[in-house]
């Protein structure tokens, strides 16, 4: 048992060395594994074997990188990750997700950091990509938090993987959380830095969650680069049996990965919106090429997802206002307040000021209105005292 505890760290520490030096072209990698018989066995070979192993490929500039001192690095890299509560997990070792090593170009390891274990995170539950734009609008925001919501009611609870960037990502990740649903973070930075750094307490929140994890192929020490996100992108899409594209413009983040996820086989969904709204453009695209079905009903999504609504999931947002303050306004209050709610409904983004002209209303008694309403749930206001609704499923 010691024997082979030891042939599987070296198998680690030489996966963690050949990503280091193959990440953007991972299959090079994987081609001398397969050809020398193990990752440890690449760097036990003479330089003129590895360059010619590499002349077909034509990267045989990148003979000179692997040598024993690379994999002594590696290991004492996994050393240190391991003293931090981090750690690294190989490509045919057990914890590597499954669906990513059907994809062509998949990573020879993957950093991680959380309170389970790689076998742990993607070893059950069916994996679901949310993905969007920066710039989430209040319908997208409202959306991403009521799709994460139905899978949280499903028969078959789901993991959430997204980036962890600002918009749709986060929206997606504490939605999660909050709904009780694992979730992991696919980062385009290494596995010691948190980009954009406003979300490192949501990032610090996942990692110290159960079943979740932050999850990377950069070595330690990456930082935030265009290039990278390319790269991390394809990690979403390979890791997930169904990608869902909450908003995005024509070109962008969400559409390279929802084509990503389209080119491996995967489900694709996307949310329609406003033909003239840019932040949907990208979905509607999607859509009218046939690449992703319109997500038109949440309980149907929850079904072509593999699972089963335990309850009716409704929407009705005056009726919830209703029942509410019903037993708690009396009649002349409860109609004011029910139609500062379906005027926030029925105009997302509209402002305390414009509300107030809508309906003839003093400022102080609109505010005082949508105050309570906010304290409630049922709509967001923000800095610039825009409201939208916030629908509750039951």
């Amino acid at each position: 048992m010691k024997l082979e505890n030891e042939r599987i760290e070296e198998e680690r520490i030489g996966l963690c060395a050949l990503n280091r030096i193959f990440g953007f072209e991972p299959r090079v990698g994987a081609a001398l594994v397969e050809g020398f018989g193990g990752a440890a066995e690449v760097f036990r070979q003479p330089q003129e074997e590895i360059v010619e192993a590499l002349v077909g490929s034509g990267r045989v500039r990148y003979a000179s990188q692997i040598t024993w001192s690379a994999f002594e690095s590696a290991a004492i890299e996994l050393e240190g990750l391991r003293a931090e509560g981090c750690g690294f997990v190989g490509i045919g070792e057990e914890g590597y997700p499954d669906l990513l090593k059907e994809c062509e170009d998949p990573p020879l390891g993957l950093y991680f950091r959380g309170k389970s274990t790689p076998g742990q995170v993607f070893g059950g539950a069916p994996h679901i990509a949310i993905i969007g734009t920066r710039d989430l609008t209040p319908y997208g925001r409202e959306w991403c938090r009521l799709i994460v919501e139905a899978l949280s009611r499903s028969s078959v609870k789901p993991l959430i993987v997204s980036g962890l960037a600002i918009g749709v990502d986060i929206t997606a990740h504490l939605a999660a959380l909050d709904s009780g649903l694992p979730t992991v973070a696919v980062m385009a930075t290494g596995i010691d830095s948190i980009y954009p750094f406003r979300n490192r307490q949501a990032a610090e929140r996942i990692a110290a969650t159960e079943g979740c994890a932050l999850v990377t192929d950069y070595p330690p020490g990456t930082v935030a680069a265009r290039i990278n996100f390319l790269r991390r992108n394809r990690i979403i899409a390979g890791i997930c049996r169904a990608t869902i594209l909450v908003e995005s413009r024509i070109k962008g983040g969400g559409m390279m990965t929802a084509r990503l996820a389209a080119s491996y086989d995967r489900d694709v969904f996307a949310l329609p919106g406003r033909i003239d709204d840019t932040a949907s453009q990208g979905c509607n695209l999607l859509v009218r090429q046939n690449i992703a079905e319109p997500i038109g009903n949440l309980g149907e999504l929850v079904e072509r997802l593999g699972g089963r609504p335990r309850t009716a999931l409704k929407t009705d947002f005056l009726a919830d206002v209703e029942e509410e303050y019903g037993g708690r306004m009396d009649d002349a209050d409860l109609a004011v307040l029910l139609k500062v709610a379906a005027t926030v409904k029925s105009k997302r983004g509209i402002s305390v000021d414009e509300i107030c002209a809508e309906l003839d209303l003093p400022y102080s008694r609109t505010r005082e209105l949508t105050t309570i309403l906010e304290c409630d749930g049922f709509i967001s206001i923000d800095l610039l005292q825009h409201c939208s609704a916030r629908m509750k499923l039951r």
